[in-house]
């Protein structure tokens, strides 16, 4: 028996004597045998994983790092014992806590509406891009669009300046007994009055084209060369005019101009409505003309898997969306929450708060309609990525009724103000079990009778009567235990 005894002891303690090299003696064992207050085994009880004595007891399972006192001068990178201090860098976030990492996905479109695409690798690019030059110079940025508008017209008071010194030079008027000062003498009729060199020639340029008409500057009718460039430079200037004032009325006015009135809000946020949980962001209009026929769309970029094994990084995804009962289009007179509903035929149907940090995609958001202003169609763009969704916030109300003014007044000081409220921390899919297994549990009776059947988890919620969709909520995470341990 004590043998017996002995080998179990030296069993139970083999991982404290593996460091003894000597054998263990019986004397040794039977000690703590004769005094049982003398034998005990420690057993140490781990506190609780986020609470500061875990932290402090056992720092390797913890993602810190406890640096012993260092030298008053250690911070101030001096040296000591003959070297000097070097500061490391730190890969770890002081908030960091397992489990928790953010995936951020890179944007495809700004918060602005700006796409973040670039191309390359285009043959011909700059010939296809010439060909359609009034869409080059409509979608360049100002200072090029001036500048070729600038260009446009010296360039050609030039170059029919250098044509119309042709003229005047091959008809004879530059020579010195045909200028001006000496045509009374000569009697030289010229193909253009009072031209006296290549400045004067330029002048003329100018008021042909733009048809000023100084009354200085004359075409004689013994000169058909000076007829036929006078007339042809008259219909190119008309032409470039109107092509040169186009573009700058097109680029004024495009789309992407009005877009900038348009508001989208600056974070999403998921709460519940009539039970259901819905994403919603906010859409407003800073002019008082409103968007005609506006319409809103939201499409969800995801990284997908096909059965196939293709993997799509760029996979899009049509959200269903509506304000308030009104579907898609919206009647646009104030700022606006758009929905869409988490259902099943939601792509975020099984994505709980968690996996909104662990997950990677971007929520593109479009509002089109028509300017009344003007009567050009618009759109409007923005995006949300996983990292600026709010779970369990709503957003504020923006629109009051002022008695004194007798109209709604708009406050946009409160446009993306939110606030947090009761929201369960489950996907829609696990809230929806939850809600079946809420049907059966609608007296304390049955609340007692299931928490005797399931190992007592139940017996610590304290079951209401009847049960409330809030009370289940908070205590999801339990119900939803017994719910697996009921189905094995």
């Amino acid at each position: 028996m004590i043998s017996r005894l002995k080998c179990n002891f030296i069993s139970s303690m083999s991982s404290d004597s593996q460091s003894q090299s000597s054998p263990v003696s019986d004397k040794s064992v039977l000690e703590p045998l004769a005094d049982p207050n003398k034998f005990h085994k420690q057993v140490s009880i781990d506190p609780e994983p986020d609470s500061l004595d875990s932290v402090l007891s056992n720092p390797h399972s913890y993602p810190i790092t406890i640096i012993p006192n260092r030298p008053t001068t250690y911070y101030g990178l001096t040296m000591h014992n003959g070297k000097p201090f070097t500061k490391e860098a730190s890969y770890r976030s002081r908030n960091f806590r397992p489990g928790s990492m953010r995936k951020v996905r890179r944007r495809a479109v700004f918060k602005n509406g700006d796409c973040n695409v670039l191309q390359k690798n285009l043959t011909r690019r700059r010939l296809r891009f010439l060909q359609d030059m009034y869409t080059t110079l409509v979608d360049s940025q100002w200072r090029w669009t001036l500048l070729a508008f600038a260009l446009s017209f010296i360039l050609s008071w030039l170059i029919f300046a250098v044509l119309w010194w042709l003229i005047m030079y091959t008809h004879g008027d530059l020579e010195e007994l045909h200028l001006p000062h000496n045509q009374e003498e000569s009697g030289w009729e010229p193909c253009v009055s009072a031209i006296n060199g290549f400045t004067s020639c330029f002048l003329f340029s100018i008021e042909t084209q733009h048809t000023i008409g100084y009354g200085v500057r004359t075409t004689s009718e013994h000169c058909p060369e000076a007829i036929f460039m006078m007339c042809f430079q008259s219909i190119y200037g008309v032409m470039s005019s109107a092509f040169m004032a186009g573009i700058v009325f097109a680029k004024m006015t495009r789309a992407k101009q009005r877009a900038q009135t348009l508001l989208f809000s600056k974070n999403a946020v998921i709460c519940q409505r009539d039970g259901i949980l819905s994403l919603m962001f906010r859409v407003g209009d800073m002019r008082k003309s409103h968007i005609i026929g506006a319409g809103v769309r939201a499409q969800l970029i995801r990284t997908r898997s096909t059965k196939e094994g293709e993997v799509m990084t760029q996979h899009f995804t049509e959200l269903e969306i509506g304000a308030d009962e009104c579907g898609s289009d919206i009647f646009f007179i104030w700022p606006m929450v758009i929905e869409h509903k988490i259902d099943e035929n939601s792509p975020l149907y099984n994505m709980s708060a968690t996996d909104l940090l662990h997950d990677k995609f971007e929520i593109v958001v479009m509002l089109e309609g028509t300017v009344e202003s003007t009567g050009q169609s618009t759109q409007a763009r923005s995006s949300y990525i996983n990292t600026e969704i709010l779970w369990g916030h709503r957003f504020d109300p923006v629109v009051v009724y002022n008695k004194d003014r007798q109209a709604y007044e708009i406050d946009y000081a409160r446009f993306n103000e939110t606030t947090q409220v009761d929201t369960p921390l489950c996907s829609a899919r696990d809230l929806n079990e939850i809600y079946k297994i809420q049907e059966g549990f609608t007296t304390p009776d049955i609340c007692r009778q299931f928490s005797n059947s399931i190992s007592g988890d139940l017996r610590k919620l304290q079951c209401p009567s009847p049960i409330s969709p809030s009370w289940l909520a908070k205590k999801s995470d339990t119900v939803y235990r017994w719910q697996l341990s009921n189905e094995a």
